[in-house]
């Protein structure tokens, strides 16, 4: 699914959409040039998700999360990562739901993880030539896409 992001407020829109629908368990891999709205689009989710608290890139923290809203949301920033510093965080522990209560896992800069979920999300940001951006959604693993309201 394809769908056009002409500002920054659609980006929002889209991640409150999925916020209000996406099923405990949901990973998203997102991916995109800096500034294609990845964290916007997780700012819409947590929105979505009823979490008032700001949601901030957590390019330096590596992983934020925020347990107050309809499902807690794991905000995950790999871009300062090589592939052998990710794997050693054990990131399956928020798909898993053993260590953690299941949730909402957004994974910022997906490329950089050497393993992927058995299901989840991609979300492919990337710029139009009209300044806007577009936003491919594509289920992999026989993620349930057909629940979701956009």
């Amino acid at each position: 699914m394809v769908i056009s992001l002409p500002d920054a407020g659609a980006t929002r829109s889209l991640g409150i959409a999925l916020g209000q629908s996406l099923p405990a368990g949901s990973v998203l891999l997102l991916e995109g040039d800096l500034g294609a709205g990845k964290t916007t689009l997780v700012q819409g989710i947590g929105e979505g998700l009823g979490i008032t608290e700001p949601i901030v890139s957590p390019t330096f923290t590596l992983i934020n999360e925020y347990t107050q809203g309809r499902l807690s949301l794991y905000h995950l920033d790999l871009y300062r990562l090589q592939p052998e510093e990710v794997e050693a965080l054990n990131l399956e522990t928020y798909w898993e739901g053993f260590e953690v209560p299941l949730g909402i896992a957004a994974i910022e800069w997906a490329e950089r993880l050497p393993y992927q979920p058995p299901s989840f999300l991609s979300v492919q940001l990337t710029y139009c030539t009209n300044n806007g951006r577009q936003a491919n959604l594509i289920p992999v693993g026989g993620f349930d896409f057909k629940s979701i309201e956009i």
